[in-house]
């Protein structure tokens, strides 16, 4: 059911379906518009939690009753558009969804909009990350332990990448992330007096005998390669996780999350339950 008069698609070359098609495939058109394509109705409560602005939202009514969607706050005065089964299943990202896409406002990512809300902030800093999943699934360790940011450092395309947003189930939204040159960011982290922490192969010490307690940064590099200079150089300290088996490398989202829960038991970390 939708609202008499509703604007309503049922071709996929309509000129907005077109228009979304370009902000949901191009890095170049997001940043350039300041817009993104969000789908699903957990990643979009997750996103207005996080008070993104929607600008307009699309919905499938044979998926979703447009009175449903209503009845969230943010969306009461937001503009909709009803769209047919087939245009939906044209733009939706997902093979299994909820019926409702959001094109949303984007957010400004530099250091300087940083803040911390305790003494000794725990941060993540993930150096050129090559895949989408892999920022998504740090992402979600780095809401699961409540860190105080996560810093991309050299990232090739933007945020908002769908295959980000997707595979960190929401979890861009609900942790300050903050973007940069691998210089910037280690300057940034000096200049407001973290400890770097770097993981490394062959690094100076096991990473369980660091100390965490003080604000620090722990950073972590590419599968394939690790750290590059930049932070090998510049980090106060290297440190390894031990390898027991015939490889001499991790995944970096398992990586990082064993070296965060190790700053989290330093600290005496306990869950919300």
């Amino acid at each position: 059911m939708t609202t008499p008069g509703m604007k309503f698609i049922s071709s996929i070359q309509n000129p907005e379906v077109r228009q979304l098609e370009h902000w949901n495939r191009k890095s170049r058109n997001r940043r350039r518009d300041n817009m993104f394509v969000l789908e699903g109705l957990r990643e979009l409560r997750l996103a207005l939690s996080g008070r993104y602005r929607p600008e307009k939202f699309y919905f499938c009514p044979e998926i979703i009753d447009e009175a449903a969607l209503r009845t969230i706050p943010e969306l009461e005065q937001c503009p909709g558009v009803a769209l047919s089964p087939e245009v939906y299943r044209h733009l939706a990202y997902r093979g299994k969804t909820e019926g409702i896409i959001a094109l949303m406002h984007s957010r400004d990512h530099s250091l300087q909009n940083l803040s911390w809300k305790r003494k000794n902030p725990l941060v993540l800093v993930a150096e050129a990350p090559e895949k989408p999943g892999n920022i998504g699934a740090l992402l979600r360790t780095a809401d699961a332990a409540g860190l105080d940011a996560v810093l991309i450092a050299d990232l090739q395309g933007d945020l908002y990448n769908p295959n980000i947003i997707r595979s960190s189930i929401g979890c861009l939204f609900t942790v300050p992330v903050a973007s940069g040159s691998s210089r910037e960011i280690l300057g940034f982290l000096k200049d407001s007096n973290f400890q770097v922490l770097g993981a490394a192969l062959g690094g100076a010490v096991r990473y369980d005998t660091a100390d965490f307690e003080r604000a620090t940064a722990i950073v972590v590099g590419t599968e394939a390669t690790g750290l590059t200079s930049i932070w090998k150089e510049g980090a106060d300290l290297l440190v390894e996780i031990p390898m027991a088996g015939s490889i001499d490398s991790m995944n970096v989202s398992v990586a990082a999350a064993i070296l965060i829960y190790e700053g989290l038991r330093q600290r005496g970390f306990s869950s919300k339950a």
